[in-house]
């Protein structure tokens, strides 16, 4: 049983840039992925609500940083992160987009863990080895959702999950994997625990 009540997750404020960004203080967790990963559906999934994070047809919708605060106080936070590959956006933008991901990851504090979720059938890609090395960087711990996992036969995601763990070995002491499915709310109580541990007890 989670430890923190997620379902009372509220939208807190949308912040352009990291000096735009509520004071910090406390503790967060950031939630990053590809445009068309299901980071938004993830979010919702976590906290029981439908439209918490804009999900939409049109990948790449979430320009901003959006900050969501839980049980009513603002000390501990869920982040949203610009989605970042499918986006309909000048390529200036999208440099602008990553100028502000990396200065968010590197000064931010109040950061506890980075939540890189990833489509299972289309994992690590450039985008998430980039994220992947700005987090080695900070020694920043990320926890990696699978998501979409109830595409594939139980059989075949189990194996995208073990290929995923290979590649990241030298990462293991910072990176953490599982399978999840927002359609199919599979993994979101192992997922829970581990923003249980960054936000409660990091």
């Amino acid at each position: 049983m989670s430890r923190l009540n997620y379902q009372t997750a509220r939208f807190l404020t949308s912040a352009p840039t990291l000096a735009q960004c509520p004071p910090d203080a406390g503790a967060e967790v950031a939630f990053a992925g590809r445009s068309n990963a299901g980071k938004s559906s993830a979010i919702n999934a976590l906290t029981q609500q439908k439209a918490l994070a804009r999900t939409s047809k049109t990948p790449g919708r979430t320009q901003l940083i959006n900050f969501f605060s839980l049980v009513g106080g603002e000390s501990q936070r869920l982040v949203d992160l610009p989605g970042y590959g499918y986006a309909k956006v000048p390529e200036k933008v999208k440099l602008e987009w990553q100028r502000h991901l990396a200065d968010y990851l590197r000064n931010r504090q109040s950061l506890r863990g980075l939540v890189l979720v990833m489509d299972v059938r289309h994992p690590l890609s450039e985008f998430d080895e980039m994220m992947l090395g700005w987090a080695d960087e900070q020694d920043m711990a990320v926890h990696i959702l699978l998501t979409k996992a109830d595409k594939l036969k139980s059989g075949a995601a189990k194996s995208e999950l073990q290929k995923v763990r290979s590649r990241l070995r030298e990462w293991e002491d910072l990176v953490s994997v599982q399978l999840f499915s927002s359609l199919k709310r599979e993994g979101v109580d192992a997922a829970q625990a581990k923003l249980d541990e960054w936000l409660v007890d990091g």
